[in-house]
């Protein structure tokens, strides 16, 4: 059997309660099949042999609670599995620096600790925990927009030899600074910006690369997203939304032999409906031409529990980022990054990647 792989959580909202409650709804009734989940098994971890040992976040009511606890605080909405049902845990909740990680439209859901604590404070009793819990990978669900905290856990990392899984469109993987001081400590990380399992974007640029493959010429195409919970309300801060829609529109960009101009692509979140929850809604139109000039054009409607979709992909990261970390690799993951992420290092087309990435698991 393998030894657990012992995970850190930064930002315990409801991308990590969707995670943690679905490991347990499986848990609940090992007879059925894992749906969800792209691999059973990489190098014999399950899904598991994931250990959350502990949390850190800036809402006054998560912080001091286990983490089976906090997933359940306002404004989480995931309730897959009763509160009451879910298995006690040591694990609990530390404080984080707010930095910039609370826009102005959440801070009256979120509300953050009014906290007596310097960052120098916070950032030493945060290395007593991760050597304290034994953590070996830390994931960051921050909210889009939170650069200079994704920095902050980026810096945590290389200062504690733990793997970064960098879930935001917060450019650390994919940045050539950062990456490199990562490859210089030898310590792994996947980033950046996680793609759903059957997400807005995945759906696009697979789409995008079918018209290109199959020699039509795409003129323009956009791409909206809306939803109900705290992520969207969020985004309604433009200022927050620079590095998503970067991150977005080069991952469908990259799929085209030939870029459209920049007026001729939109993607992006578009606005909160309250009563969506964590519902996410996608609307995609893509307009092109095929022999002798004909115009065509397709439109898409997407709906997804948003936290469901990202979830599977995250279980993957954190098993290839120990896979890593049990082989001595570090720096930027290329083939992981590239087939987990939106914005990596290096961008593939998707079944390049997932090829590169078996071989990664193989040792090839």
């Amino acid at each position: 059997m393998p030894e657990k792989i012992k995970v850190g959580l930064v930002g315990i909202g409801n991308c990590f309660s969707g995670l943690i409650q679905g490991i347990e709804y499986y848990r609940k009734d090992s007879s059925q099949k894992v749906i969800g989940v792209i691999h059973d098994e990489l190098s014999g971890y399950g899904i598991y042999d994931i250990d959350f040992v502990c949390g850190f976040d800036v809402g006054e009511n998560k912080i001091g609670k286990t983490i089976n606890e906090a997933i359940y605080e306002y404004p989480n909405m995931v309730d897959w599995i009763p509160k009451d049902e879910m298995p006690k845990t040591d694990a609990k909740v530390y404080e984080s620096p707010a930095l910039d990680g609370v826009g102005i439209w959440v801070e009256n859901r979120v509300k953050p600790i009014k906290s007596n604590k310097t960052t120098e404070q916070l950032t030493e009793e945060i290395k007593q925990v991760l050597k304290d819990t034994g953590t070996e990978i830390i994931v960051s669900y921050l909210p889009v927009g939170s650069e200079k905290a994704t920095q902050f856990w980026a810096q945590i990392c290389l200062d504690t030899n733990a793997a970064f899984v960098n879930c935001i469109p917060s450019f650390i993987a994919s940045g050539e600074e950062w990456g490199k001081k990562f490859a210089e400590k030898g310590i792994p990380i996947i980033g950046d910006d996680i793609k759903g399992q059957v997400g807005a974007t995945i759906v696009h640029r697979t789409l995008a690369r079918l018209c290109n493959d199959r020699g039509t010429k795409i003129e323009r195409t956009y791409q909206i997203n809306v939803g109900g919970n705290t992520d969207f309300l969020n985004m309604k801060e433009q200022e927050r939304l620079v590095s998503k829609r970067i991150s977005k529109t080069e991952s469908v960009q990259s799929q085209l032999d030939e870029r459209l101009d920049d007026d001729q692509i939109y993607v992006g979140p578009s606005d909160f409906i309250p009563f969506l929850g964590n519902t996410k809604l996608m609307f995609m139109r893509i307009e092109g031409r095929q022999w002798a000039n004909i115009p065509f054009n397709m439109e898409v409607r997407l709906e997804v529990d948003d936290k469901a979709n990202s979830a599977g992909i995250v279980i993957d990261a954190l098993r290839l980022a120990k896979i890593a970390l049990d082989r001595g690799i570090g720096g930027p993951l290329i083939p992981a990054s590239a087939y987990l992420m939106k914005h990596p290092p290096k961008q593939m087309t998707d079944p390049q990647a997932k090829v590169a990435c078996e071989e990664f698991v193989k040792g090839n």
